[in-house]
């Protein structure tokens, strides 16, 4: 099959979305051959190959282009896009999208999930940096707990800086966990959203008598 070559530009405002971009591009396994030359709001991208490994090269050049500006910088409503995979591959690190979604709105944040995207106000820098913190509090608490015990302690430990075991801890004094013995486990006795609604009533209880 006849090969042929096409150059892309892409666009960007600074060395922070240039970096991004380009390590994202390192990731892709492309059918096509390319290359990169940089100046300084540009990058100049040669693609090698034939007509349809051009065509599919250049799809999803563009496509992680979108995803590294969804992520680096926030739309009109001030929100930003990122994959969650992306999140946790950054982050070396992993925990329940449903804890990560409840941290964010313990910390005051907007969040939506659409699919395997989060659309949130939290800075990138800023969520990756969270997920690590929640990544470590999991494998601290990961052996001792059932999953709907831990969708309760992490993000309670990351909005109000307590260490797991100390939210472990107060659930139990509090009569909302307990330690099964058989199971070697801490586990709810509540469900999930009354052991988390009546812990951060005692929690708030606390704030307003300090």
């Amino acid at each position: 099959m006849a090969r042929a070559k096409k150059v892309v530009t892409i666009h960007v405002r600074d060395d922070r979305e240039k970096e991004e971009f380009m390590r994202e591009l390192q990731r892709l396994r492309l059918p096509a051959f390319i290359y990169v030359h940089g100046k300084l709001n540009d990058l100049k991208i040669n693609v090698q190959g034939t007509k349809e490994e051009i065509r599919e090269a250049i799809r999803r050049i563009r496509e992680i282009h979108n995803r590294v500006k969804a992520k680096l910088y926030p739309d009109k409503r001030g929100f930003y896009r990122y994959t969650i995979d992306d999140l946790f591959r950054e982050a070396g690190a992993s925990v329940s999208t449903p804890t990560l979604v409840k941290t964010l709105e313990l910390l005051g944040e907007t969040v939506e999930v659409r699919e395997s995207e989060l659309v949130t106000s939290m800075p990138w820098e800023e969520i990756v940096e969270l997920v690590r913190t929640l990544g470590e509090y999991l494998s601290e608490i990961s052996i001792q707990t059932t999953r709907q015990i831990r969708e309760v302690v992490l993000p309670v430990a990351a909005a109000y800086n307590m260490e797991p075991e100390e939210v472990i801890d107060l659930l139990v004094e509090l009569g909302l966990a307990e330690w099964k013995e058989d199971k070697f486990k801490y586990e709810l006795v509540k469900n999930k959203e009354q052991a988390l609604e009546t812990l951060i009533n005692h929690l708030k209880g606390e704030e307003n008598e300090d």
